[in-house]
Parts: C-alpha cells; structure tokens; sequence
C-alpha cells in the first residue's frame, strides 16, 4: 500500500474507535471491548483478512501506549486527591493483586492442568486491574469520590505488581537456579528503584514547569512527554519499575500550580485515546477467534473464580487498612476491571518462548472479555443500587479552555480546598491576592458561581483564578498560605488621633507617589489596611492609621473621613463621562468603605 492509503486507512481506524468509545459511553461498557472486537473483525480471521502475528511489535507498542495511559491517570489524579486514599491504593495495589494472582493461578493450574509457575503466570496477568479501563468508566459516574479515588489509585498502581510477578514467574521458569528470594529482592528493588527515580523526575519537572517560561504554550505538552519518557527510560535501565515511576511522575506533575496544566492535561487525555485504541486494536489483531473455542468453557470458569472469589477476598484482605463498610468493600470488589494490561502481559512468556504460551495467551484473553463485560455493563447500577453515588461526577472534568489565555501571557489555575484548609470560611477580599490576579469563577456541587469579594469560601469549592504569567511564584506562596495558613482577616480600622480633623481633599498622582496600586503611605500617613485593589490599573481603596480611608489611582487621589469619601465617589460614578470600568471600581469603593466590619 502507498502511503497515503496507510494513512487514510488509519485515520478511518481512528474514526471507528472514536465511534466505538461513543457506543460504549451510551451502554456504560468499557469502550475496549469494542476495540478488541474491531481488531478481530480486521484480523485474519475477521472481514478485513489482515495477517498479523508480530508478538514483539505488539509488547513494544504496547509499552509505549501503557506508559502514555498511566501518566495520564497520573496527571490527571494528582497528588492532592490520591492522598487521602493512598493507604486504600497502595494496600489494593500490592496485598490485593498477590493475593488475586495466587488464587487465580490455583483455579487456572486446576481448569487447565497447567504447571504451577505457568498457571501463576496467568493468575499474575489476570490479576492486573485495567487503569484505561477504570478511568473509562469512572469518568462517566457518580461513584463517591473515596471510592473513586481508591480504584483510580490501585489501577495506576498495581500495573507495575503484575509486571514484576509475570516476569519474575518467566524469570523463575527460564532459570531452575531462580527461586523465590531472589524474585521477592528483585519485586522489592524494582519498586523502590522505580518509585525514587519517579518521585525525583516528577520534582524535577514541576520545577522545570514553574520556572522555565517556555516561549509557547504548545511546548509545555512537549515538555511532559519528555518528563514521562525519561521517568520510564531512566527507571527501566536501572532495574526498576518503569511504570511505576512513570504513574509517580504524572503524579506530581499533575499536582498544585503548575504552568498550562489544562492544555498539558486536555493533551495527554487525547493521547491517551489514542494510545487506547491502537494498543487494544493490535490486541485484537493477535487473536484468533478460532482458538478461543478450545478454552471457551474453562475461561468462563475461570473468568468467574477471579469476578466472585479472588478478587473479593483479596480487596476484604487489602482494605483491612481503612474502615470501610461492607458495601464499599463490595463495590471495590466488583469494579475490578481488566483490560489491555493482562492481554499485553499475555505477550510476554510468547516472546520468551514459554512452552504452552498460545493458550496463556488466550485464556487471558478470554477472561478479560468475560470480566470486563459482565462489570462493566454492571458497575454503575450496582454503586446506584449499593446508595454508593453522589449528584457530582466522580472525576471532575475542567470547565475551562486556557489556550487563548496563555497566548495572551495569562494562566488558569484550578485550587481545590480542602478539608482543614485555612482558606474555608473566608471571603474571597481577604485571600491576599495579588493585582494582577483574581478568582474568576467558583465550581461548588456542580454549579458555576460567579465570586464577589464578600463572597465565602467553603470546603470542596474549586477556585479558579485568572493570573499574570510573571506572577506564578507569588501565587504557588499564597497557594501554601491558604493550604496552612495564617489568613489575615480584614482588621478592625483604627481609630488614630482623637480629635484629629477628617480633612478631604482631591488631588492628582504624582510620580513621587510610588506604586498606587499597593501604596504603603499616602502624603505621609501611614496605610493600616488595603482593603481592595484594583487588577486593570494601579489603584487601592486603602485605610489610614489616622482614621481616613484614600482612594488611589493613576491620575487621581482622594483622602478624606468615611462621609466625604462615599459621597465623592457616589458623585463621580453618577458622572456622564465616567467609564463602566471606573464606575464599577467606585461602587466597589463605597461597599469597601462602608463596610460593617470597619466601622
């Protein structure tokens, strides 16, 4: 074929899968079921006759779709809202995957008569949790957040345990001499290696981001794919976990402030599909309909001994470490899904030459299909039917587009408060923020609140603010502050000098009058409190220590007693010729100065 047929016959494929996944979103299936059945249907056995066998293309593709799929979850997660589950994940991750493994390879050593170390190869890959899967359908439900959060974590996660067991099994059956404590130093150095290197490439990333002003937006994209190629290359040649630093990295990058994270997320969200759909549709293309036949009966059999035995015993054993009720043990049983993780680990003892590995390859296969579409079809009215759903959506989805904005030198940062943070409970005028930023929208329960400055700030809001580029430092510091405080609330004015005159007068700036956007003093009084400032020009409704309030700005400053002040700006906001932008900054000026809270 020529290459504009290759091309052309590829963008239809991507067509096909985009169409897949909007079928699998209406009948809440996972949309890889419909990939897989599309490699079928081109494969050889299928309509299209396409002869592929190639097993090592397959596991390098492979690879390189896993890692762009796990750093995505990674990014997308972050740190903030895997913390609080972390224990739940880690437990799930390690505990529940081993003991998934060794009770699916029991069942397979007994349907199949395998060997112990062939059938433990098969538990180990079958005990593999699918993270596109799970973000698949975790992102069209209402399951409450923990538990989201929980599955979410344990896919990003126990990708890596399957890896280690499956090759550590091969390892074992390759070299008589192989035992077990040589593969459990081997699990134990792959996972600590795996996890440094990830941890450090992902601090040294932020870093990058938050320091470096890359000339264009559309390099910071760039950027971190760069960041999860190094995490996985720099880990895999150091004997460890690629994938697990790969997932720690987007972790850490998808966490706090950091500079075009919505157009680095929105990014890897699409790469991701596409990583999703090419990878589950050369799966597809390696099996043979034909040879599924032969393991039909004993695959179901097994299929159902992972669905209601192992992996139910396994998640009670995990999640021993949280108090969980008996119905979220049993939601997290059931949303265990599998996907092209086992399949691709399936690969790997065909390419080692496992005597017997066409029919691993298969079984695995079968299982997954079997699994994915009995919970899948059933994760949601299950959570519904278990009172396990919420009214919110249980991964918040962006509801901005900042392309435009950072074109123009600006950024959008999203903040999540938190429980304990010390920004709950405040109004939005007392959060500190700079000129050159504000707060321009509030996502509370769903809905978008447009803030005003007496607004108050409550746990689970999500703040977006519109900021400066040049400013990012400033606003990772206030960040911290309003995580752990203090938050300096609006002080009581002071009463300064009995008897002191309330003198008003207007007069125009001068350049000796310094910054008016944040004055310190204004004609030698001491500024006490700014109570606003404005982000389009230099200008401040401030309190002096003498007991007057100034109105400050690029062209004119007014100082006199509350009295004077209100009527002067209420006179000028009435004027003809007074801008909207002007008139809306004096109105504000009269709420700011006659505030209850300062009088």
């Amino acid at each position: 074929m020529s290459d504009a047929e290759l091309i052309l016959i590829g963008g239809l494929l991507l067509g096909a899968g985009i169409a897949a996944a909007m079928v699998a979103d209406r009948v809440r299936v996972p949309g890889l079921v419909l990939f897989l059945a599309l490699g079928m249907l081109v494969g050889s056995e299928g309509l299209g006759g396409v002869e592929f066998d190639d097993v090592e293309l397959t596991r390098t593709l492979g690879t390189v779709g896993l890692v762009l799929i796990l750093f995505e979850g990674g990014l997308t997660a972050g740190w903030r809202e895997i913390r609080p589950v972390l224990r739940t994940a880690v437990s799930l991750a390690v505990i529940g995957t081993i003991v998934t493994a060794l009770i699916g390879g029991l069942a397979a050593k007994w349907l199949f008569g395998l060997g112990t170390l062939e059938a433990l190869i098969v538990g180990s890959a079958i005990a593999a949790t699918d993270s596109a899967a799970i973000f698949a359908v975790l992102r069209g439900s209402t399951l409450r957040r923990r538990l989201a959060r929980a599955l979410e974590g344990e896919s990003g996660l126990n990708d890596p345990i399957a890896v280690l067991l499956v090759t550590g099994f091969i390892a074992w059956i390759e070299d008589p001499g192989y035992g077990l404590p040589d593969m459990v130093g081997e699990f134990a150095l792959d996972l600590v290696v795996g996890a440094v290197i990830g941890l450090l490439v992902g601090w040294a990333a932020r870093r990058a981001f938050t320091r470096l002003d890359l000339p264009t937006p559309g390099l910071y994209p760039v950027a971190s794919v760069a960041a999860a190629a190094i995490a996985f290359g720099l880990a895999d040649v150091s004997h460890g976990s690629g994938f697990l630093a790969v997932y720690l990295t987007g972790l850490a990058l998808g966490t706090g402030i950091v500079p075009a994270r919505a157009t680095v997320t929105a990014f890897h969200q699409g790469l991701s599909w596409v990583a999703q759909i090419s990878l589950f549709f050369l799966l597809g293309l390696l099996v043979f309909p034909s040879g599924l036949a032969d393991v039909a009966f004993e695959g179901t059999a097994l299929a159902l001994v992972l669905i209601f035995v192992a992996r139910p015993i396994a998640t009670l054993l995990a999640t021993q470490v949280e108090s969980f009720r008996f119905r979220e043990r049993l939601m997290l049983s059931w949303a265990g899904l599998r996907g092209a993780v086992p399949i691709w680990l399936a690969t790997l003892p065909v390419i080692a030459g496992i005597g017997g590995s066409a029919q691993l390859f298969n079984v695995v296969f079968f299982v997954v299909v079997i699994s994915t579409l009995l919970q899948g079809f059933t994760f949601e009215p299950l959570a519904r039917r278990l009172g396990l759903t919420t009214g919110e959506a249980a991964l918040p989805r962006p509801v901005v587009e900042t392309g435009t904005i950072q074109e123009l030198g600006g950024d959008v940062f999203a903040f999540r408060v938190e429980r304990g943070d010390a920004i709950a409970g405040r109004m939005i005028k007392e959060l500190g923020l700079p000129r050159t930023a504000l707060i321009n929208l509030i996502v509370r329960e769903e809905q978008a609140l447009l803030p005003r400055g007496s607004t108050v700030v409550e746990d689970g809001d999500e703040l977006h603010l519109l900021v400066r580029r040049e400013i990012r430092g400033e606003i990772a510091r206030l960040i911290r502050t309003w995580r752990s405080g203090p938050i300096e609330g609006l002080p009581m004015l002071p009463i300064g000098v009995r008897g002191s005159p309330s003198v008003f007068s207007v007069r125009p700036t001068r350049p000796a009058d310094g910054d008016t956007g944040s004055p310190r003093s204004v004609d030698g009084v001491e500024v006490a409190v700014t109570l606003r400032t404005r982000s389009d020009v230099p200008a401040a409704i401030v309190a002096l220590v003498d007991g007057r309030f100034a109105v400050t700005g690029p062209d004119l400053i007014a100082i006199g007693g509350r009295r004077n002040m209100t009527r002067w700006c209420a006179e000028r906001a009435e004027r003809p010729a007074t801008t909207p932008q002007d008139r809306a900054w004096l109105q504000e000026a009269i709420g700011a100065i006659d505030a209850p809270a300062l009088r």
